[in-house]
C-alpha cells in the first residue's frame, strides 16, 4: 500500500504542517528526528526545511503546483526569496491570506475558496499557471482542509455537493472520492498529504478509510 501513517508534533493533522509542491516536500525546519524518518520512508522526493513567518504550520500558509506558489503575508523576506528558487510567488494579504487552507491545486488546474477576491483569484491563477476557480466545499469556505488532490485524484469532505463535484472535476480534471481520516474526520485535508505515488494519512486512520484514500488518489 502506498500509504503511510503516523503523526507529527504529537498530533494526526499532518496535512497541517506538510505542503507537498511539485517534486519537493516542504516540512517544518523544527521537525524532530523520528518525524523526519518517518517522512524520509514515505516520500521518494526533495525534502526541504522550511516556515512561513517562523511558522511550522505549512500546510495551512503554503500552497502550489509545479509551476507557482502561494504563499500567506506573514512570510519574512528571507522566506520569500527563498521561496522563488521554486518557482513563481504570489503574496496572499488582506486578511485572506492562510494560502494552504484556501487553495487546493494540482498542475491542472486550482480551486479557491469564495473568500478570495476576483483580484486574487486572476493573480493566484497567473502565478500557478493553470485554469482556476473558486467554490465552497461542503458549503464551507476553508477548502484546503476539506480537499485533497494531486495529478491522480481528489479526496473531499463526504458532504460534498454535486455541483461543487462538477466544478472541482472539471476545474482540477480527475475524478473525485468522498472519505474520511483518523477514524472518521471529514476534514480530510487537514489529515493527509499527498503526492503522485504516496500519501502520509492521520494515525488513527482505519482499514476502509486508507483503501479509500489509496483509490481516491491513485496510489495503486
Amino acid at each position: 500500500m502506498a500509504i503511510s501513517t503516523g503523526g507529527l508534533f504529537g498530533h494526526s493533522q499532518v496535512g497541517v504542517h506538510l505542503s507537498i509542491i511539485g517534486n519537493v516536500l516542504f516540512h517544518p525546519s523544527s521537525i524532530d528526528a523520528p518525524s523526519m524518518d518517518l517522512l524520509q520512508s514515505s516520500f521518494d522526493m526533495e525534502m526541504h526545511p522550511f516556515s512561513v513567518g517562523g511558522s511550522a504550520l505549512l500546510g495551512s500558509l503554503l500552497r502550489g503546483n509545479k509551476n507557482g506558489i502561494a504563499v500567506a503575508d506573514i512570510a519574512f523576506e528571507s522566506e520569500l526569496e527563498e521561496l522563488t528558487s521554486f518557482g513563481d510567488v504570489v503574496v496572499m494579504q488582506s486578511g485572506v491570506n492562510a494560502a494552504g487552507n484556501l487553495i487546493e491545486c494540482n498542475d491542472f488546474g486550482a480551486i479557491v475558496s469564495p473568500m478570495v477576491p476576483d483580484s486574487g483569484l486572476e493573480m493566484i491563477e497567473d502565478v500557478l499557471g493553470v485554469p482556476t476557480k473558486a467554490t465552497t466545499v461542503a458549503h464551507q469556505d476553508s477548502i484546503g482542509s476539506l480537499l485533497v488532490a494531486n495529478n491522480n485524484g481528489i479526496l473531499a469532505h463526504p458532504d460534498v455537493t454535486p455541483t461543487e463535484i462538477s466544478i472541482l472535476e472539471s476545474t482540477l480534471k480527475v475524478s473525485l472520492m468522498v472519505g474520511t481520516v483518523t477514524f472518521g474526520s471529514p476534514f480530510v485535508g487537514a489529515g493527509c498529504t499527498s503526492s503522485d505515488s504516496h500519501a502520509l494519512v492521520g494515525a488513527g486512520s482505519t482499514g476502509p478509510e486508507l483503501n479509500r484514500i489509496e483509490d481516491a488518489l491513485g496510489l495503486i
